[in-house]
């Protein structure tokens, strides 16, 4: 028993032999469902995803106003082929395949610059899902306008995390951008709220510059058209804020900064600290700043990371972020959502931990096609329709992981009835939130969820209670409007009875009487027609909002 007992002991030399590196694409092979690919419709969704914010990234810092065409085909049961074509730039022989075929490789998530993909995860993602559920290639045709365009097929070597580009061939046609097709097995499309077509709307809404143009595997096409010709300018990489740095943040910085001297090095790697601040800085730490960066040690980190909490910095630039803008919101949600009435806002810039700068808009439509419906059908009855909480992080639609986003809990810690709305689940909203930053904190790699960090939690529920009470005076006005007219209704239900007996007393005209009788309801109840009262509303509140706008709106529309 003992001999038997000595050979089941594992030592550090046997442990040693089963010792084994993998790669990142090994691991998301086998931890898929951590970039969202899980659930069939889910799974679908996010495909398409991953496919069109790729390119409204790529049309954006092209300066092109994107036209992107999806197809869904059903090629069998839970079987589906996806195609997705754009206007964009195009990807080189050099660069397609690690865009489409390696695993964190980009151009984003080394530069602090909003985009909505950052890691570089997402299309070859889905190249990898491809290669796990049909065995088959990526098909990808190309043009940069320069050249020939060019096809090819692409998989991933899983164990490398490296691209295998086959079946390379140049086209003897003209062709710019990018098109992508790809087969999938394990997948549903449904029409439901979290399905493509959602998604896709809800990306028209956050992204009025663009047009899409969906086919469904019914064979039905449909088109949103853009409601805007600005294209957003392209935000330039920023350096951190120091409000926002931690200690640990500050010593990887220092190692592996180019300049010579602390100062320097706080001075041109981060912004908004000048030669005044710097001398504050030197006042409050116990070292010289003249002192080689790459020698900083974590006490004195420490001391740099304190005394940026007792400076006053300016607010972050915000050459790096590109909101969307208040009108255009406006404009979309009018042409999209159909309310009765719309209002939008976009905050100053703040900063979060990690010295991100991040902007939030809010839009909040009520009544008209507003809400949705359990069947998610637009519904113009009032009584049917419920709230609909549109979460977007850097203009990408959020459908999933609802709970556990900042947006979604935001948007419960407010009291709603101090605003008129006396049921928010069962209330004709749309509550439309986008989220940007140079670096959206997702709480996983699917990118559906924002951590709830306590400076963006702060912001959106400010913005969201801003919107909200510009919405209950509208709310308000339109309820007084409505028991009026119902007050109004029950007067003159009694007119003519009271007219004819009035007529027969003192022998006046009847229709006379009712006439009179009807002004002075009108005249006592202090109304006139509902409608024009809530037009009055409406427009008294959209002046208020113009002259009260605190930054500009930018370029105008084309």
């Amino acid at each position: 028993m003992e001999e038997e007992r000595k050979k089941e002991i594992v030592t550090g030399e046997k442990l040693a032999k089963e010792f084994r590196e993998h790669s990142v694409a090994e691991f998301f092979k086998k931890n898929r469902q951590m970039l969202g690919l899980y659930g069939k419709v889910r799974t679908l969704t996010t495909i398409v995803h991953e496919y069109v914010t790729n390119s409204l990234d790529a049309c954006e810092e092209a300066g092109i106003l994107p036209e992107i065409e999806v197809r869904i085909d059903e090629l069998g049961p839970e079987y589906y082929q996806v195609t997705v074509k754009d206007n964009g730039p195009g990807l080189t022989k050099e660069t397609i395949g690690k865009a489409l075929g390696k695993l964190l490789a980009g151009t984003k998530f080394h530069r602090l610059i909003q985009s909505r993909g950052q890691q570089g995860i997402g299309a070859s993602g889905c190249t990898m899902l491809c290669q796990m559920t049909t065995g088959k290639a990526v098909r990808v045709i190309t043009g940069t306008g320069k050249g020939k365009p060019f096809a090819c097929e692409i998989t991933i070597d899983p164990k490398r995390n490296e691209p295998k580009i086959e079946n390379f061939r140049e086209l003897n046609r003209k062709f710019r951008g990018l098109m992508i097709q790809a087969r999938f097995k394990g997948v549903l499309y449904r029409e439901s709220a979290t399905g493509p077509l959602e998604y896709l709307r809800r990306t028209a809404i956050a992204n009025p510059h663009a047009k899409i143009i969906f086919r469904s595997p019914k064979g039905e096409k449909i088109v949103f058209n853009r409601t805007s010709a600005y294209i957003p300018k392209p935000p330039k990489p920023m350096k951190p804020h120091p409000a926002g740095v931690i200690v640990d943040d500050i010593i990887t910085m220092a190692h592996h900064t180019k300049a010579k001297k602390v100062s320097s090095f706080l001075k041109n790697d981060f912004q908004r600290i000048g030669d005044s601040v710097l001398e504050q800085i030197q006042k409050l730490v116990s070292f010289d700043l003249n002192k080689d960066p790459k020698k900083l040690t974590w006490k004195e980190a420490e001391e740099i990371a304190k005394a940026f909490k007792k400076i006053k910095f300016l607010a972050p630039s915000t050459d790096g972020l590109s909101p969307i803008g208040e009108e255009r919101i406006r404009k979309s949600l009018e042409s999209i959502v159909q309310p009765e009435y719309v209002v939008t806002l976009t905050r100053p810039a703040k900063v979060y931990a990690g010295g991100y700068p991040f902007q939030v808009e809010i839009g909040i439509a009520y009544g008209g096609k507003a809400g949705i419906t359990s069947e998610n059908n637009r519904s113009q009855e009032e009584e049917s329709a419920k709230v609909e909480i549109m979460r977007f992080a850097n203009r990408a639609p959020l459908l999933f992981d609802a709970g556990n986003c900042a947006i979604t809990k935001a948007v419960h810690s407010i009291d709603w009835k101090r605003y008129g709305v006396k049921d928010l689940e069962n209330t004709p909203l749309t509550i439309f939130v986008n989220f940007i930053s140079v670096h959206v904190p997702y709480t996983g790699a699917g990118k559906q969820a924002i951590a709830d960090e306590e400076e963006i939690m702060e912001e959106l529920r400010l913005a969201l209670m801003a919107c909200a009470r510009k919405t209950a005076r509208y709310i308000s006005a339109k309820r007084a409007a409505i028991e009026k007219k119902m007050k109004r209704d029950m007067f003159y239900k009694y007119i003519p009875e009271i007219a004819g007996a009035l007529s027969k007393i003192t022998k006046e005209n009847k229709e006379k009487l009712e006439k009179k009788l009807q002004e002075l309801v009108v005249a006592k109840l202090k109304m006139e027609k509902a409608n024009e009262i809530l037009e009055k509303v409406q427009a008294t509140t959209q002046a208020k909002e113009k002259s009260s706008k605190d930054e500009d709106l930018g370029e105008e529309d084309e």
